[in-house]
């Protein structure tokens, strides 16, 4: 229970800051300014805090995404996977709940859209952030020695990925992050998430699939 607890409270943090970021600074995808790379640190300062407070307790995968690359590389059971994305799902509903509550109605709550309004394009774009980033995740935990730089560069990859995503879908990498907001907002954001959801899903696993090869080659 600590583990999917542990879960609850970075997924609840990423959405809360990260979303929050988002509105607070008014980001927006037509531009980028100040707002749109503040986000992007936001986004990014999350993981980094949270990977050095409850890294050492669960993993700090507080992301879908993450959870179903270790289910694939097999460094996680399917009971603790199950465990840590209703724990994830959980903590973004209640993050972008919070977050609603202080800044009101009527706010996106840092949403995530289709880009142009096409899907295959937002399912590619999806696809090919969530793929690098959970590759540099694999990489950089693969060997203990890396435990003290692995949250930093967990969180600059974050950050890298958001800088490019956020002109095009508004960046979601995280089935959880985006589907708490996209509840509460409803409408347009709600018909999408699915795509938020299946996409980055299917980036991790890729990215747990060719990790995989590629290390088993090198080895």
């Amino acid at each position: 229970m600590k583990k999917y607890v542990s879960e609850f409270i970075g997924t609840l943090v990423l959405v809360l800051f990260g979303c929050g970021a988002a509105v607070v600074l008014g980001c927006s995808t037509a531009s980028a300014d100040a707002a749109y790379l503040g986000t992007a640190l936001a986004f990014g300062l999350v993981i980094v805090a949270m990977a050095y407070s409850i890294g050492n307790v669960s993993g700090c995968h507080i992301n879908p995404a993450v959870s179903i690359a270790m289910l694939v590389n097999k460094k996680m059971s399917g009971k603790d996977f199950v465990g840590y994305v209703i724990a994830q799902i959980l903590g973004g509903i209640v993050g972008a709940a919070i977050l609603r509550y202080l800044v009101g109605p009527g706010t996106s709550l840092g949403t995530n859209g289709l880009y142009n309004g096409d899907v295959l394009k937002s399912l590619i774009v999806e696809i090919i952030l969530t793929f690098v980033f959970v590759l540099a995740i694999l990489g950089v935990t693969s060997k203990v020695e890396n435990g003290r730089v692995a949250g930093l560069v967990i969180g600059l990859s974050l950050v890298l990925v958001h800088i490019v995503g956020i002109h095009f879908t508004g960046t979601s990498v995280n089935p959880a992050r985006s589907l708490g907001p996209a509840l509460l907002v409803g409408g347009e954001s709600l018909a999408c998430v699915w795509v938020f959801i299946l996409a980055p899903l299917v980036g991790g696993a890729l990215a747990a699939v060719v990790y995989r090869g590629i290390a088993g080659k090198a080895e």
